[in-house]
Parts: structure tokens; C-alpha cells; sequence
């Protein structure tokens, strides 16, 4: 993308951000606010809510690490996965921790 002089980024600005990570963050802001406006009781709440919180935080730091990201997905599943009314919301979370691949296999030591 060409500037002229005279124009400059944007602080906080989307370019040059990788569209997975903004797919991420938009998926757990989602997801979030759903989880938030959810009034029934849920006993792992706070538990789902702070691996929203560190999946953002992952999405932030930029290239965020895919066997992190499931972990925290199963973790976030496993909290709020029963409740059908999250379970679009959860998807797009799914959805947007697979854009970023498989996990890299584990070394067995053979």
C-alpha cells in the first residue's frame, strides 16, 4: 500500500495485523459478551472467563502458540460447552483456533 508523505499510520490500526489473530479476537469478544449477558449460573464462569481472557492476550502478543490456543479452547469448551445458548459463540472460538493449524507433534523421544 502506497502513502504519500504526509500520511501516516494509524496508532492501533488493523494493517499489517495477521486476519487470523483478528479473527480470534473478534470470535472471543464475542463470545465474551455472550458468556456476560448470560445470567443462569455457571459454576467454571470465571474459570471460562479467564482463559477468554488469555486467549485476547495470546491474540495481542501476535503469533500466538497453537497448542496454547486449543489448550485453552478445550478448557473454554469443557466451562461453557453444555449451554446451547454459547454454542455458536463457542464455535466461532473453535473455529477461529483452527485457522491457526495443528498443534506440532510431540517428540517421543524413539
Amino acid at each position: 500500500m502506497l502513502r504519500s508523505v504526509e500520511q501516516r499510520p494509524v496508532v492501533g490500526s488493523d494493517e499489517g495485523v495477521d486476519p487470523r489473530v483478528t479473527g480470534l479476537r473478534s470470535a472471543v469478544s464475542r463470545l465474551r459478551r455472550e458468556l456476560a449477558s448470560h445470567r443462569a449460573e455457571l459454576v467454571d464462569r470465571e474459570i471460562a472467563e479467564g482463559e477468554l481472557a488469555a486467549l485476547d492476550a495470546m491474540a495481542l502478543g501476535g503469533a500466538p502458540e497453537v497448542r496454547r490456543l486449543r489448550r485453552s479452547l478445550l478448557i473454554v469448551a469443557g466451562c461453557v460447552g453444555s449451554v446451547s445458548a454459547l454454542a455458536d459463540a463457542l464455535a466461532g472460538v473453535r473455529h477461529a483456533v483452527e485457522l491457526f493449524g495443528a498443534p506440532p507433534e510431540r517428540d517421543t523421544g524413539n
